[in-house]
């Protein structure tokens, strides 16, 4: 087996069509197909089941496609790192988060990382709790900043920051912190939310604060961006409940309410895969 039978797999398992995956590699269809084929005799399993209209992964081409995806990954982050060495500095890491991180978690460790680390270059990518998930047991991703009950046995996850939930109105709006008891206040109210595919867990903490308060709330808008709801709120288009920590950052005209007498809160946490080899990552750990 050689590493040509792996890219060509996985271009054919992520098409799932021989003439793309063979336009993509830049070889002839019958030339895919031969190295397909030579790649299942040499592993004795069938990969694909295929007829004139569908390409479709077997069991086995599923499983295999997961660790192909691992290898091919590792191969090129090494690539990075020995780039990266060459030119002087200690490595990359690859963070990934969600937009509350930004405020100011992810900020305080990055100028740790540039005081204790400056050899040590940073990517960032906000992305949801589940691809990030995904992506670091993937070697995609180093570090990633979720909101999650629990993740994956092969992650490590840390809590960092333990956050209140906040309302959040328009500046104008005629109910004032001083006027501000219980969540009820607001049950006529449309309200704009994470959407639940950014993040459950979150989404059912938030529903669990208005069913506690004795309501269902009427949902009109969901976003998987903090700005777009603040955004919405100010145009008078409802009402939010978020984690407090996300008011630093934005000069909007809102109002946050911190949310009285609730025992829910959300967790802020890092998450990262043990078997990891990233340098750089062994190195930053002991900063968090």
């Amino acid at each position: 087996m050689e590493l040509r039978h792996l890219l060509y797999f996985q271009a054919v398992a992520e098409e799932l069509n021989y003439r793309k995956a063979a336009e993509r590699l830049f070889i002839s269809q019958p030339g895919l197909s031969r190295q397909i084929k030579q790649l299942e005799e040499l592993l004795g399993v069938q990969l694909f089941e295929r007829d004139k209209k569908h390409v479709e992964l077997t069991v086995a081409g599923a499983f295999l496609k997961g660790e192909v995806d691992f290898v091919i990954n590792h191969l090129d982050s090494t690539q990075i790192q020995l780039k990266l060495i060459e030119s002087g500095k200690v490595g990359e890491l690859r963070f990934g988060f969600l937009g509350s991180a930004s405020n100011r978690v992810l900020p305080d460790l990055l100028n740790r990382i540039n005081t204790e680390y400056p050899l040590i270059s940073t990517t960032l990518e906000e992305l949801s709790n589940a691809v990030q998930v995904e992506m670091i047991q993937k070697d995609k991703l180093d570090l990633g900043f979720v909101r999650l009950a629990s993740v994956p046995e092969d992650l490590d996850m840390r809590p960092i920051l333990r956050d209140t939930f906040s309302i959040v109105v328009p500046e104008n709006h005629p109910i004032e912190v001083s006027d501000f008891r219980s969540v009820n206040q607001f049950k006529e109210e449309s309200f704009i939310l994470f959407s639940s595919g950014y993040s459950n867990y979150y989404y059912e903490q938030i529903m669990s604060i208005c069913r506690d308060s004795g309501f269902s709330p009427k949902i009109r808008h969901k976003s998987v961006h903090a700005l777009t709801i603040f955004r919405l709120v100010e145009n008078g288009l409802g009402i939010a409940i978020v984690p407090t920590s996300l008011k630093e950052g934005y000069d909007l005209r809102v109002r946050f309410m911190e949310i009285p007498g609730i025992p829910q809160f959300t967790e802020l946490s890092l998450i990262w895969k043990s078997a990891n080899r990233n340098p750089a990552l062994k190195k930053v750990l002991p900063l968090i």
